[in-house]
């Protein structure tokens, strides 16, 4: 296994990688379109090169995303989740006024996400191919175990 690249700050260096999920508000379908689905990876690209998130796979169901990324340990995952979702949101608005009318109460993302911490002697190459096959049942069914799980169960 490839081990997670070391990143350097100003006084640190560090190993921090998350999978992240977000969705649409109403789960509604906008993916589905190539045109808002490209734009959407673009701007995610171009947000992470601006804040200094390494991103090492995005990908988008009709409904959804999922991104593979890394931050500086001064950038919490929530923290790295809102700006992700506030710029996209406010940009696929202006460059696609018609999404906003769909959405009733004019939100983009739904309130709900998903972080999970990525350590790199276990799961990264899981993480990467996970988000690489989304589109395949068949090889869903593989990666069952990325599910949340309780330490009490």
């Amino acid at each position: 296994m490839k081990n997670m690249e070391v990143k350097f700050a100003s006084h640190c260096s560090y190993q921090i990688r998350y999978h992240q999920v977000f969705c649409v508000k109403y789960r509604q379908d906008l993916f589905g379109n190539n045109e808002y689905r490209n734009y959407l990876k673009e701007l995610i690209r171009n947000i992470c090169e601006r804040y200094w998130f390494s991103i090492d796979e995005i990908w988008t169901d009709v409904d959804h995303v999922h991104i593979f990324v890394g931050a500086a340990p001064k950038r919490s995952p929530s923290k790295i989740m809102q700006t992700l979702k506030s710029i996209t949101a406010r940009y696929m608005f202006k460059k696609f006024p018609e999404i906003k009318k769909s959405l009733r109460g004019g939100e983009f993302w739904s309130d709900w996400w998903y972080i999970w911490t990525v350590w790199e002697w276990t799961n990264e190459d899981i993480v990467k191919r996970y988000i690489q096959k989304q589109w395949d049942e068949v090889e869903r069914e593989q990666y069952k175990q990325l599910k949340l799980f309780s330490l009490r169960d």
